[in-house]
């Protein structure tokens, strides 16, 4: 039975419908001095009832109230944008929702101690293919030239960008929350950085424990990754099942990969062979005085040319496939037990790992078992 496409909208709602995991993608993506001055650890999700014409606000957007370690609060705007185009008019959709949160805000009495309005910070989360190159202020949508004296009546908003695709794996990799490894997750290209990203989700959580929402939605994600590599998949519950799951396809897809390269390199073997051995035969047939020993000569050097070189090539070839799998596959399994020892990799780590050869990789497999510290293993 064939899982269904996952509804990202409805999943993402999910996952940033928990407190704790909101606080991380603040901190880790929308960072700043600012942010020392507001409570992260106590804030609360609002229920918000906007209804205007115009203004309607989408089920997968979430408003946030913060409290300010300086009285009163703030409120964040998260708006989940899973479009195939950026919208071109997000500073003016953001401009109606903060006016409509505000005009509910007046109506409930949750001002400032002051009487005055609360701030509110507008974020926008997208994750489409195209980058995101729509205006962010609302000032550059408006037709009116530098200078003019009615910009002093125009309304003015900016909001927040968090756009998941403009960031890079090493950048994504330095950021230790569920926020960035969810990025991650979608971003991954093939089963083999999924395996890695499975162990690096379960020494997570194994870490931070109450995140069971969070967890839930990734298996599923991680699950609905995997469907392009199988036509029948039956998602697990469990996400060390997933991991062992990808673990089994990757396998698969290595004996494959191992099959179509000795195809390859018996094709190539061939062709050169055939080459060769007519370029050699040419050659000597020139210099041959009669047909007899013409003959005789052709058949002999065929024979022997074509038995060596196939040996060679033959041999070179499943030389190289097999030091290249083994290679692979050594440093693949080396880098997932040294992320289980000691966490997270630095870059200095990895690129030294995939750069040893077979035997240095055995070696430092053994000293995982007893060593103290990262550099003890690669020393």
């Amino acid at each position: 039975m064939t899982n269904p496409k996952p509804d990202h909208d409805a999943l993402y709602h999910r996952f940033f419908s928990d407190p704790a995991v909101v606080a991380q993608l603040l901190r880790e993506f929308v960072a700043g001095p600012w942010l020392d001055g507001l409570d992260l650890d106590a804030m609360e999700r609002l229920n918000t009832n906007f209804h205007a014409d115009t203004g309607d606000r989408r089920h997968g957007d979430l408003v946030w109230r913060i409290p300010r370690r300086d009285g009163g609060d703030a409120y964040m705007m998260l708006l989940l944008e899973f479009q195939s185009t950026p919208d071109h008019w997000m500073a003016l959709r953001m401009l109606v929702y903060a006016g409509l949160l505000w005009q509910q805000l007046v109506k409930e009495q949750r001002l400032m101690p002051d009487g005055r309005l609360p701030p509110i910070l507008p974020v926008v989360l997208y994750n489409g293919e195209p980058r995101w190159q729509a205006a962010r202020v609302l000032r550059d949508l408006i037709g009116l030239p530098e200078g003019s004296p009615l910009w002093q009546w125009q309304p003015d908003l900016r909001y927040y960008l968090i756009d998941e695709g403009a960031f890079t794996p090493r950048d994504l990799e330095r950021r230790g929350g569920l926020p960035a490894l969810l990025f991650r997750l979608e971003n991954s290209p093939d089963l083999d950085q999924l395996v890695g990203l499975a162990d690096e989700l379960l020494a997570w959580f194994a870490s931070h424990p109450g995140f069971a929402a969070a967890r839930k939605v990734l298996v599923e994600l991680l699950g609905a990754t995997m469907a392009p590599f199988g036509p029948v998949i039956r998602v697990p519950e469990e996400l060390l099942e997933v991991r062992n799951m990808l673990v089994t396809r990757v396998e698969a897809m290595i004996r494959k990969l191992q099959q179509e390269t000795q195809q390859q390199v018996t094709e190539q073997v061939t062709q050169k062979v055939t080459e060769q051995v007519t370029q050699q035969v040419t050659q000597q047939v020139t210099e041959q005085v009669t047909e007899q020993v013409t003959q005789k000569v052709t058949q002999q050097v065929t024979q022997k040319v074509t038995q060596q070189l196939k040996q060679q090539w033959l041999f070179e070839g499943e030389q190289k496939g097999e030091q290249r799998g083994e290679q692979r596959g050594e440093a693949n399994l080396l880098l997932r037990q040294l992320q289980q020892r000691f966490g997270v990799l630095p870059d200095w780590a990895r690129d030294r790992v995939l750069a040893a050869d077979t035997a240095t990789m055995e070696e430092w497999g053994l000293r995982v078992l007893d060593a103290a510290t990262l550099q003890e293993v690669l020393a």
